[in-house]
């Protein structure tokens, strides 16, 4: 079975769009994965590098008149946020031959074939996947929406490109990282697909989802066949909050709104970190000087005014974070290729 991704990333997130290339080499036989380079050194890094199963796109030649036209209110990460439903609809349109094409986030990891999730969307036009947030985090649903952005199934046909469409026009008339009138970002807008649109499966595989807000969900295990979650394989897992320090010797996370286990961060973190550095070493094979996303060193104090919610986005904000750093571990947690460590 062919697979069609695509995902899109800046400097900041090449190492790990490398990483996410890599984990697809390794565990889907066949594929393509369509990446559209947010600046001019991915595409310069990823064009020397020549990827086996890449394509590129250029910012130049995928942006239209519409996101021309809100890119200078919109601060980097809300553009990136603002492209991505526009992504997979202008692959749909302008590539005929794509039967569907699945929308990634960089930091996703594949531990195994996707097989089983596109077997669960059988004839639906969209498929999502729910945050699926632990106890502690379900607060957060407030704010982050029920639905995560970071894999995302779209069909070439009427409802598909009609969820995109709508998707993309609600993204250009408004897309920021805040909360207001029920929004926030682009991620927000998916709460009411199942009742707005026909053919949207929400997608319960449990292989695929697995992030650090959604870790004590789930019973974590290794064996000859692979790492195991609640005794179903492993599909991905989303890295998100994970910074890179000081040149890819030190890892951590980078948001006090979640905890890694012991357990969690032995089976899940090693083979990552191994991987990035691998990609790390991949771009400075092209490019010596690469080291963009990567802090100069831990800095608590500095992660705590990061954490902190800007005063405009309000009260709801500020509960959101005084319940999160309780609930959080009160160390700063590294993570090594090992393991963890609290400092």
């Amino acid at each position: 079975m062919h697979f069609d991704f695509c995902t899109l990333f800046d400097r900041n997130y090449l190492f790990k769009g490398l990483a996410l290339h890599e984990s697809l080499v390794d565990h889907v036989e066949d594929f393509t994965l369509w990446i559209l380079c947010m600046d001019d050194v991915v595409f310069d890094i990823l064009e020397r590098l020549d990827l086996p199963s890449v394509r590129l796109l250029s910012l130049g030649s995928f942006e239209d008149e519409e996101l021309l036209a809100v890119k200078e209110s919109r601060t980097p990460v809300e553009y990136c946020w603002t492209c991505t439903p526009s992504l997979p609809l202008y692959l749909l349109e302008n590539e005929s031959e794509l039967e569907s094409i699945t929308y990634l986030d960089a930091d996703l990891f594949f531990w195994s074939s996707p097989e089983p999730i596109f077997a669960e969307l059988g004839a639906g036009s969209v498929g999502i996947i729910e945050h699926r947030y632990a106890p502690k985090w379900e607060h957060l649903t407030e704010d982050s929406g029920i639905y995560n952005v970071g894999f995302m199934t779209f069909k070439n046909d009427e409802r598909g490109l009609t969820c995109l469409r709508w998707w993309r026009d609600r993204c250009l008339e408004w897309c920021f990282h805040r909360v207001e009138d029920g929004k926030m970002g682009d991620q927000k807008y998916l709460d009411d697909w199942p009742s707005r649109f026909d053919g949207v499966v929400v997608l319960r595989e449990r292989g695929a989802g697995l992030a650090p807000w959604n870790f004590e969900n789930y019973s974590l295990t290794t064996s000859d066949r692979g790492i195991q979650i609640d005794g179903d394989p492993l599909v991905f897992c989303h890295f998100h909050s994970l910074s890179i320090i000081r040149g890819g010797r030190h890892f951590a996370l980078a948001y006090p709104e979640y905890g890694v286990t012991k357990t969690s961060a032995k089976i899940l973190y090693p083979d990552y970190i191994r991987a990035l550095r691998r990609a790390i070493a991949q771009a400075r094979s092209v490019d010596a000087e690469y080291s963009y996303g990567m802090e100069e060193g831990p800095n608590r104090v500095v992660r705590l005014v990061r954490s902190l919610p800007p005063l405009r986005w309000g009260f709801r904000f500020l509960k959101r974070f005084v319940r999160s750093a309780i609930a959080a571990p009160s160390s700063l947690l590294h993570i090594t290729d090992g393991g963890r460590k609290l400092t």
